[in-house]
């Protein structure tokens, strides 16, 4: 599969917009070659054609290339400090922060931070982006299992989520209406801008290491001075100040 990874790049890019050769390399092609199995496909030329022609294909190729692994308040305590510094720097420069939730995958993390500006009094809104279609129109739907919200409170579960009679839970419209959902790819869209808050946690880890300094420095730049940007905990920056950044908290960097 290797010596035609060339072609099956190009052709990725050409027909479906998606960027492979800024993903890590051997991930990539270790996931695709996953998928490309289930088609019955030989080789990615065959799978290509299968692709160019076979529409829920393709969603399932999208589906599975992108990395939707989320959950809500994923790390808390990371997010107590997260919302320690929402509360002592960005509300301090704007009292009603703009916050981009990028890469959001199935919506735990932009109903977090809704939660989050809620119980804060924090007058704000959120826009919440991914690359795959099928995971935003879970992230709209707004439900989920009772698992999946492991991580919520009881009372914030009773506060901010209706029971249904198939026993998921769906998030009320209060803090549905909080949120615009987009689809975007970190690699090739306009990014948000004039944003106060910008959270992306736990995809550039995924990216080469030019594609991960491109996207950190367009997310500096969406930054409104003295905005902050939130990263994942396996997503330390080793040099913020490259890209206009300080770090305020273990995980929290600040547009100088």
């Amino acid at each position: 599969m290797a010596m035609n990874f060339d072609f099956f790049n190009k052709w990725v890019q050409d027909n479906l917009g998606i960027r492979l050769e800024a993903y890590k390399e051997r991930q990539m092609q270790r996931r695709i070659g996953n998928i490309m199995q289930t088609t019955g496909a030989k080789t990615l030329e065959e799978y290509a054609k299968i692709l160019s022609k076979d529409s829920k294909a393709r969603e399932e190729f999208i589906e599975h290339l992108t990395i939707n692994v989320t959950e809500f308040y994923r790390n808390k305590d990371i997010f107590d400090e997260f919302e320690d510094v929402l509360n002592k720097i960005v509300v301090k420069n704007t009292s009603r922060p703009k916050i981009w939730s990028a890469a959001c995958s199935t919506g735990a993390e932009p109903y977090t931070l809704a939660m989050i500006l809620d119980k804060n009094k924090i007058n704000g809104s959120i826009v919440a982006t991914d690359i795959d279609k099928v995971i935003l129109d879970k992230a709209k739907s707004g439900r989920y299992s009772l698992h999946e919200l492991k991580n919520v409170s009881k009372t914030d579960i009773s506060n901010y989520f209706s029971k249904k009679e198939d026993g998921d839970y769906e998030v009320k419209p209060g803090l549905k209406q909080k949120i615009t959902f987009k689809r975007h790819d970190l690699l090739k869209d306009r990014y948000e801008s004039r944003c106060d808050v910008i959270v992306c946690r736990n995809v550039t880890i995924y990216f080469k290491p030019d594609a991960r300094d491109e996207v950190y420095q367009n997310f500096a730049d969406a930054l409104n001075k003295g905005g902050i940007f939130f990263t994942g905990a396996t997503e330390t920056i080793n040099n913020p100040e490259q890209f206009g950044l300080k770090k305020v908290a273990s995980f929290i960097y600040q547009k100088a």
